[in-house]
């Protein structure tokens, strides 16, 4: 073995060791200060500890960790699957990272347009943290998209991109298009203007939340019915929970894995639709023809001079 090809694999099982290491810190930093408890118990992510601040304290919660450990997880995975790149595919690897990548610029070339073609990469991020924050609780954690304070961060960062875009065409171009199509529609515009982020942020996190507790009272239910059934069984097969082997596996397919990337799929394109939808493409490029117009006649004038 080459010392290049040494350094190669030593790379890579660096990056492999990105890709899982911050998702066994959280695990192991869940089992070490999770409270004990008892039955059934549905609560919110948990405050490792708060930041004292002038206006209001700062809580850490287990989602902004978790949501950490999350997007450390896809940094690593993207440095591994670049790790190596050449210009003609050599490994299975760059395949999959350029399918990725091709997806994904399709997709935004399909819903977007040609002028949003730089949005593949944002886009590609809202879907892989949404998916795989989700998919997180596969492993025990708490899913970032449980949290609301999560989730209406990605609505409003959003609703920054739909307003930067609106005025592009000018703030009074901006300002008309609350009047539109007639002016006393102004207040049920501006209405709409705000529900967007909103409806955003619920529809995503009442999705994997209601998710999360369908499963948990299924899975407690299927518990209280084999005790009660079977609890008459001697011993150990009493107390073990039979009717909970197996189907709450097959929920977890939809609520944990099905509705989790569906819901990611779902944000990242109306991210997409919203953005292009509020981008004035027209009275933009008629702006940028004027405002060029303007500078040719100023050089004209001075030349003339």
């Amino acid at each position: 073995m080459t010392t290049k090809s040494r350094r190669f694999k030593l790379v890579d099982i660096g990056l492999l060791a990105g890709m899982l290491l911050p998702l066994v810190a959280v695990m192991v930093l869940k089992i070490l200060t999770a409270p004990a408890t008892e039955g059934i118990t549905i609560t919110g992510a948990l405050v490792y500890f708060t930041i004292p601040l002038p206006v209001q304290d700062l809580p850490i919660t287990e989602a902004q960790v978790n949501t950490w450990a999350v997007m450390l997880t896809i940094l690593f995975l993207c440095l591994y699957l670049t790790h190596g790149i050449a210009a003609r595919p050599v490994t299975r690897r760059q395949l999959a990272a350029e399918w990725i990548v091709e997806k994904c610029q399709n997709m935004v070339h399909n819903n977007m347009g040609d002028y949003f073609a730089g949005f593949g990469p944002f886009i590609a991020a809202i879907f892989a943290l949404s998916g795989l924050s989700s998919l997180s609780s596969l492993l025990g954690l708490f899913p970032p998209t449980s949290d609301m304070n999560v989730v209406a961060g990605w609505a409003i960062l959003v609703f920054i991109l739909i307003t930067y875009y609106k005025f592009k065409a000018g703030p009074l171009q901006y300002l008309k298009s609350y009047g539109e199509p007639v002016p006393f529609l102004a207040p049920m515009n501006i209405i709409s203007e705000v529900a967007t982020p909103v409806s955003m942020a619920f529809r995503h996190y009442g999705n994997i939340l209601s998710g999360t507790i369908i499963s948990v009272l299924i899975a407690a239910a299927l518990g209280g019915l084999s005790e009660l059934v079977l609890g008459w069984l001697p011993g150990v097969l009493g107390d073990f929970p039979f009717l909970r082997i197996g189907l709450p596996a097959v929920l977890s397919l939809y609520f944990d894995i099905f509705s989790g990337c569906l819901q990611a799929f779902i944000f990242a394109t109306l991210t997409m639709m919203y953005v292009s939808g509020g981008f004035p493409q027209s009275e933009y490029e008629a702006r940028k023809a004027r405002q060029r117009a303007k500078r040719e006649a100023r050089a004209a004038k001075h030349q003339s001079q």
